[in-house]
Order: structure tokens, then sequence, then C-alpha cells
């Protein structure tokens, strides 16, 4: 036998050799195989894992207001007759009704804020305008932002389904009054006024209508 050829037969036996080996390390795959489950946190290594647990707090609630509160199993009773109630949902609309209701008061326009406020609210609107307009008086206004604003309360009448909110505002603004003459006798132009309100929302839960109506506005 030739030297080449035994070199040859030797290269072959140990190419053999390392592939045996290989299978015996790696193990094979034959079709799908899942991957590996991962390993359980035992809680004593320190470790916790993050489970979802039903009939848990709604944090929709919990966020703005005490979980064992009144405020809270109000909230609660909402959600239940109106599922899609979402309360972060609705702070955020209060936070732009406030200033559309601010700023359509100040410059007199009560068209556009009417179907927002209460029939008593409305009213007294309408009389602190023409009150205005009786003595020559106008206001300009210019709206700087909500700077705070909090949910206060809320309750919930199971009998007539209404759901009232109170929201507690700290807002900014600019404010003058002028009178006939356009001279400025009340507020300023330049000075930034901080102004706060507490005001109470209410609606009929599962009501087509989605609007709340500005029922209450204790300063």
């Amino acid at each position: 036998m030739n030297s080449p050829l035994i070199q040859l037969l030797v290269l072959a036996g140990i190419a053999v050799f390392l592939i045996l080996r290989l299978k015996n390390v790696l193990g094979t795959r034959e079709g799908f195989e899942q991957p590996p489950a991962p390993k359980q946190v035992s809680e004593r290594s320190g470790k916790h894992d993050f489970e979802v647990i039903e009939g848990g707090p709604d944090l929709d609630i919990t966020d703005h207001v005490d979980e064992d509160s009144n405020a809270a199993k109000a909230l609660a009773e909402m959600k239940r007759v109106e599922p899609s109630f979402q309360v972060s949902d609705f702070l955020q609309g209060a936070r732009g009704a406030y200033e559309m209701i601010v700023m359509g008061y100040e410059q007199g326009d009560l068209a556009d804020i009417q179907p927002f406020l209460s029939e008593e609210i409305y009213e007294s609107f309408v009389d602190g305008v023409a009150a205005r307009e009786d003595q020559g008086l106008t206001i300009e206004a210019e709206f700087i932002g909500v700077r705070e604003l909090k949910l206060m309360d809320a309750t919930f009448d199971p009998g007539t389904g209404e759901g009232e909110l109170t929201i507690r505002y700290v807002a900014e603004l600019k404010s003058a009054v002028r009178d006939q003459g356009g001279d400025i006798v009340e507020g300023s132009l330049t000075e930034v006024k901080r102004q706060k309100d507490t005001w109470a929302f209410a609606r009929t839960m599962g009501a087509n209508d989605p609007n709340w109506l500005l029922v209450s506005t204790d300063a």
C-alpha cells in the first residue's frame, strides 16, 4: 500500500472520530423543537416573577383616588354601568373644557359652551354677562394654561345612574376689564394671574349623550 493511500485512510478515520465526538457533545435535532422553557426564579433568589393578578386594583381609578375611598367605589360603579368610561380620559377632557368654558364666559360668547353647562349654570353665566354689558364693561383675556388638575371627589347615584366628579383647577391667565372708553379699570394684560376653581361635572352613565355638564363652580 503506497504512502498517499495510507495518509488518506488516516485522515478519514480522524474525521469519523471527530463527527462521533461532536454528536455526543451537542446531540442531534430532528424536526421542530420548541425552545427550552425559561427557568423558574425561586423566591429565595430574591427575584420575583411579574404576574397579572385578576381582580386587582384598577389603576385607572387608584391613580387618582385612594383605593378604599368612597370616591373609588363610586368610580367603579360608573365603570360597571358604562365599561368604556375611563377616568384618565375624563380628566383630559375636563382640562380642555375648563379653558373653553372660562374663555367663553370671559368673552361673553356663551353659545358654544351652552351644551356643556347645566341649566342653572348657564343662567348664572347669562346674568353675569348681562350685568357687564349693562355697565358697559368688556373683558380682554388670554388663557396661559392649566397648571394643576386634581380629582377631588366622585359620587354615583344608583337610582338615577348619575355620576358626579369634582375637579380642583389651578390655572394661569391674563385678564383685564375695560370700560366704555376702552380704559382698563381692573386686572392687567401683562401680569399673569393664578386662578383656583373647584368645578363639578355630572352625567347619566350609560346615556347616549356623551357630554358631561358643569353643575357647580365653587371657587
